[in-house]
């Protein structure tokens, strides 16, 4: 095994979960998912949208992510410590 990386737990592998809401929940089949370690939010979304299709990404694109309870834009940086949360877009009345 290599070295741990000093920011995660030892025998983590480098992966990072993600909640998913709603649609996005459904589209996925899991609350909770796991993505290997990525640099931004972009790149987490795009390992999702890779993974559940066309329709996971439109609704993503649309919705809002959230990190340690702040929403953030998808060109944030990721330590690999964060929860982060994808909800789709919400419509109201």
């Amino acid at each position: 095994m290599g070295q741990a990386d000093p920011g995660r737990p030892v025998g983590e592998r480098g992966l990072m979960r993600v909640r998913l809401f709603a649609a996005l929940r459904e589209l996925a089949g899991a609350s909770v998912v796991e993505v290997d370690d990525a640099g931004t939010v972009a790149e987490v979304l795009e390992e999702l949208a890779g993974r559940f299709g066309p329709r996971f990404a439109t609704i993503a694109s649309a919705g809002s992510v959230v990190i340690d309870g702040e929403r953030v834009d998808r060109d944030r940086s990721l330590s690999g410590n964060e929860e982060i949360a994808v909800l789709p877009p919400v419509s109201g009345g």
